[in-house]
């Protein structure tokens, strides 16, 4: 039988101060794990930093957004034949020792997609008011859409079996924020979804894709997304090989 193995994908834009750290944490927990930085158009040194610490790096040719570089370390997936991928942020706010924690679930059959939640710890979230109140009302609202407790439907920290990233290479990928949006999807679609807790970290430094008045911007993009992805056809019909 072939071992299952798992890509780490990291979507990175000018992290060139904080990825290495990212990259040395997972080498520490996974030894043999391929590591895929998504360089989406950085400034910086964050492709030749993340070279010298052994990811292999795919370079977006211009700013295309957290979704588009997501994406495109789906289809790298796909086509090289990994079992999944696990996902996180270049700039250091996920803690790279619960993607064991992740696998487990994914080995067990207990979940499709398994979703780091900074809520199911003790520890208390510190963000901007506008970003609590959103956090907040997506997940109330994606919890009441699909039936299932969401507490934290905007972590990036995920990690996915193969069925997942399949279906998640469709052109109905979101290409600016894939959060609860692509979790109604996922679910009418039939995967099983499930949080595991984890301990998210201070922002290292960096621009955050929420700061400022963007938050206002997610809700309306979010709220937008959700209707239309409530609209769509059965998303069965979207299932690759069915």
């Amino acid at each position: 039988m072939k071992e299952k193995k798992y890509l780490i994908i990291i979507p990175a834009r000018n992290e060139e101060g904080r990825i290495e750290k990212v990259i040395r944490e997972i080498k520490r927990v996974l030894p043999e794990a391929d590591i895929l930085v998504i360089n989406d158009a950085s400034t910086d040194r964050t492709e030749q930093v993340s070279l010298k610490e052994g990811a292999k790096v795919i370079n977006l040719p211009f700013n295309l957004g957290y979704g588009v570089a997501l994406q495109t370390g789906y289809k790298y997936a796909v086509r090289y034949g990994y079992s999944g991928v696990v996902q996180l942020d270049g700039d250091g706010q996920h803690d790279p020792s619960f993607i064991p924690d992740f696998l487990r679930i994914l080995e067990r059959g207990e979940a499709d997609l398994v979703i780091g939640s900074r809520f199911l710890t003790r520890r208390n979230f510190k963000g901007s008011f506008l970003r609590r109140i959103g956090i907040i009302f997506f997940a109330k609202l994606t919890s009441i859409i699909i039936g299932q407790k969401i507490t934290d439907p905007i972590s990036g920290y995920q990690a996915m079996n193969r069925k997942v990233v399949e279906f998640c290479t469709g052109d109905f990928y979101p290409f600016d924020y894939p959060d609860a949006d692509i979790l109604i999807l996922l679910h009418r679609a039939g995967f099983k979804i499930k949080e595991t807790p984890v301990v998210m970290r201070e922002r290292l430094g960096g621009v955050s894709l929420h700061s400022g008045l963007k938050p206002l911007y997610y809700i309306f993009k979010m709220l937008l997304s959700i209707f239309v992805t409530v609209l769509r056809k059965n998303p069965n019909l979207y299932k690759k090989g069915e």
